[in-house]
């Protein structure tokens, strides 16, 4: 398994992010052909890494309510 370069991310953090107590990851979307997710409270921790592709199923998961959680 390689490890993908992050050097040249640059990560954003959600604006609706300071309401919830930190609980936050940003995004590094401009790294080619990837999608790089990361824990904003712990910067040198580990990354989770998709490709666009999967960056792109997952949000629409995210819309349509696929991980919302049964109330």
């Amino acid at each position: 398994m390689s490890t993908a370069d992050l050097s040249r991310a640059v990560w954003n953090k959600s604006t609706r992010s300071d309401g919830n107590g930190g609980n936050c990851v940003e995004v590094a979307r401009n790294l080619p052909d990837i999608v790089a997710v990361r824990d904003s409270k712990d910067r040198r921790g580990p990354a989770l890494i998709f490709t666009s592709d999967e960056w792109i199923a997952f949000l629409a998961g995210v819309k349509t309510g696929e991980f919302d959680l049964p109330s």
